[in-house]
């Protein structure tokens, strides 16, 4: 039997050989006590990369993404979030649920501008939620993968100050905002005060995200992973495959971006409702003219998996997994079910 080809995330792939090796042969210590030599190189090399103090592993991206929000607010806050952000729509109402904080929506989808932005600050009324934290994101989940523009994610962040908000980034995916801007990764974090990025997106490693910081929140973010239950022992395993990713993966992105634009060009000349400029890295959203679960029943039947993005819009996520002919495959497979 065919294997469907997956196209549901990027976080379907699967270890390297190459990988599975540096893992298996990572130095490892008990991180709980900070004595995990790998996980201790990690943490500098992502610390180094995005151009901050410091950096703290975590075992996911949520987990990196809710102590960072932690971090710079406290129970009845207001955080100014994307709409559509990952942090509201899914983490399982974790912001609300553990920090007791209330995500208002700014824009009308995905990045927005500074003008966008100031009609929501300055509510400093004593019966008002005090406003203390901007949380952006980029690339953008659930606006198909858009960059944020670095001049208005900088101008939205200089604005945010002036009202004395902090700014939190969500950087699951800013490996491949920095492939597709051609910016470094110290550029696009500049802005931000905590970043959160993630090793199962894009760089193929099984498991892991880093937040990054000020090395003076350090200790303040390892009491919230602890609390979180994300403190873990020999972690240098898990480290090592971020290691290798950071090291041989990165210049792999620019493929999945050529890929999700050959994907998104097929896709809308067999009249699928979308618009092929807007893919500017590895996510293509597209509208198909019926129920997602129907759709997506005879999408898996005809050998491609995908998944839902609101109604009657589907995405579909290129990654290292897949090479050329699997794109045109799918797009052989997906082509008869278009609407009409």
């Amino acid at each position: 039997m065919t294997a469907p080809i997956d196209l549901r995330s990027d976080t379907v792939t699967r270890p390297t050989p190459a990988m599975r090796r540096a893992m298996a042969e990572a130095e490892v210590g008990d991180d709980v006590y900070g004595e995990d030599p790998t996980v201790r190189a990690l943490e500098e090399r992502v610390a180094a990369l995005l151009g901050k103090d410091a950096a703290l592993f975590v075992p996911s991206g949520t987990q990196g993404n809710q102590i960072g929000l932690a971090l710079h607010t406290r129970p009845g806050d207001e955080v100014l979030v994307t709409r559509g952000a990952h942090v509201a729509l899914y983490e399982s109402g974790a912001a609300p649920a553990l920090s007791g904080l209330q995500l208002t929506p700014v824009g009308a989808g995905g990045p927005f501008d500074a003008e966008a932005l100031r009609p929501e600050l300055g509510r400093t009324a004593f019966y008002q939620a005090r406003q203390s934290l901007l949380a952006l994101e980029n690339t953008h989940n659930h606006a198909g993968g858009l960059v944020f523009p670095q001049e208005e994610l900088a101008a939205c962040a200089a604005l945010a100050r002036e009202h004395a908000l902090g700014v939190h980034l969500d950087g699951a995916r800013l490996w491949n905002a920095a492939a597709a801007s051609g910016r470094s990764l110290a550029e696009l974090a500049a802005p931000a005060d905590t970043i959160s990025v993630c090793f199962s997106k894009g760089l193929g490693a099984p498991v892991g995200s880093a937040l990054v910081l000020p090395a003076e929140w350090r200790d303040e973010a390892i009491r919230l992973r602890r609390r979180l239950g994300g403190a873990m022992r020999q972690a240098g395993i898990l480290a090592a495959a971020a290691l290798h990713a950071l090291e041989h993966h990165l210049g792999d992105l620019e493929a999945d971006h050529r890929r999700a634009r050959r994907l998104a060009e097929g896709l809308a000349e067999a009249g699928y409702d979308l618009d092929p400029t807007r893919t500017e890295t590895n996510i293509v959203v597209f509208g198909v003219g019926a129920p997602n679960a129907e759709w997506l029943a005879r999408a898996t039947e005809a050998g491609v998996l995908l998944g839902g993005m609101g109604p009657g819009r589907i995405r579909a996520v290129t990654h290292r997994d897949l090479d050329d002919d699997a794109i045109d495959a799918a797009l052989r497979a997906l082509a008869p079910l278009a609407p009409a």
